[in-house]
């Protein structure tokens, strides 16, 4: 665990079915005039962001709505949203949608007030942003990332062909609004993969190196609220307090980043998703159970630990028992939710293998983190058994 540990929250977070409501009351909190609302196509097209367009218009707010995040978001298209955001002379930035849109009004929030900096520069090192950001309201219609409450945004780096985190306490969200109502219609899929993502945060940040008492704390709450209820959301997507434990396990999961880090199962993500552009959230399920084997040997009392948070019968068992019934909870958890990726159909096999395994070495942010250290080999070994 770090010496010396900090946390990074936003200052103002409304959860509970139906919380929407509250969106004017946040927005007038930072005398905001004009906002811009930046989210994705299919968001927009399922109507979640009519509401509180309306209720943002009726307390005399003006609303431009942004409505093309792409998935996994490369730097062009962050760029180009950019440009559409500067002509509106905003004073907020709300986020609506999963971890891509926040992760882009965070962004361009951000950038609205550092113009003379380039996303280029910051994300190969050059410089970083200066000025603090616009005021930002994040909420989530997914519970998956947690990118509403951390101080990290992921984008594509299509000439690398790697996602790149950048990672700066300037891109926390201003406020948060939890509302499970957005989450009710996710398909069964994406409420399965995102929820596995969730879970990737909260386990990775406990075992993390920058592991802090915070993390700690968040993370097995998070472990708690995401594995005794995940299946019911996935099964009975309307089922209001299901959905709203996802989301507050969720949000639990992204605190841990804010205060820890993920490691080996996001590095190893990364490839993955940006030359092969599978989905983040599917990329860390498929990979999380085989990861967590492997730190196994060094991880026995937290992985224990996390076992009775999942809420496995552990009584009498010793750590070592209880930390492998943990594995396989996470490896049944992985087929009762019908997550499967063909790796073939995108292109992925043995021949690319030492491909994938350089790009994820590279990824040093998260895999020093790590607590066993990883080497090629291992990393190989794991590609293949996903494959």
């Amino acid at each position: 665990m770090s010496g010396i540990y900090s946390l990074f929250n936003p200052s103002k977070v409304i959860g509970g079915a139906g919380s929407i409501t509250q969106i004017a009351d946040v927005a007038q909190g930072y005398n905001a005039k004009n906002v811009v609302l930046i989210t994705d196509a299919g968001v927009f097209k399922a109507g979640l962001t009519t509401k509180p367009q309306q209720i943002l218009a009726q307390a005399g707010i003006a609303v431009h709505i942004i409505s093309d995040v792409p998935p996994e978001p490369p730097l062009e298209a962050v760029n180009h949203i950019f440009n559409e955001a500067v002509k509106f002379n905003a004073d907020m930035v709300i986020g609506i949608g999963g971890g891509s849109a926040m992760d882009t009004a965070k962004l361009v929030a951000l950038m609205l007030h550092n113009q003379d900096i380039s996303l280029k520069e910051v994300t190969s090192g050059q410089k970083k942003f200066v000025q603090p950001s616009l005021p930002t309201l994040m909420v989530p219609t997914t519970s998956g990332t947690g990118s509403e409450a951390t101080q990290n945004s992921i984008v594509l780096d299509t000439e690398q062909e790697l996602k790149i985190g950048i990672v700066d306490e300037k891109l926390v969200a201003s406020s948060v609004i939890l509302d499970a109502e957005l989450t009710v219609g996710l398909p069964k899929s994406i409420t399965a993969n995102t929820g596995i993502d969730a879970l990737c945060h909260a386990i990775e940040c406990y075992i993390s190196k920058k592991a802090s008492p915070f993390s700690d704390m968040f993370a097995l709450k998070a472990v708690e609220l995401i594995t005794q209820n995940i299946r019911t959301a996935f099964n009975d997507g309307k089922n209001i307090i299901a959905r709203e434990n996802m989301l507050l396990g969720s949000f639990l999961g992204g605190a841990c980043i804010a205060t820890s880090s993920t490691v080996a199962v996001h590095a190893l993500s990364y490839p993955l998703g940006g030359k092969y552009h599978i989905p983040h959230g599917l990329s860390n399920a498929i990979l999380l159970a085989d990861v967590m084997k492997f730190n196994l040997p060094v991880c026995t009392e937290k992985f224990a630990n996390v076992a009775q948070a999942m809420g496995l019968d552990v009584q009498g068992c010793t750590q070592q028992q209880a930390a492998e019934k943990m594995i396989d909870e996470l490896y049944a958890l992985i087929r009762d939710l019908e997550i499967k990726c063909d790796l073939s159909a995108v292109g992925i096999n043995e021949e690319i293998l030492d491909e994938l395994v350089d790009s994820a070495f590279k990824v040093r942010r998260l895999l020093d983190n790590n607590p066993r250290e990883m080497t090629k080999a291992d990393i190989k070994t794991i590609y293949q058994k996903i494959i």
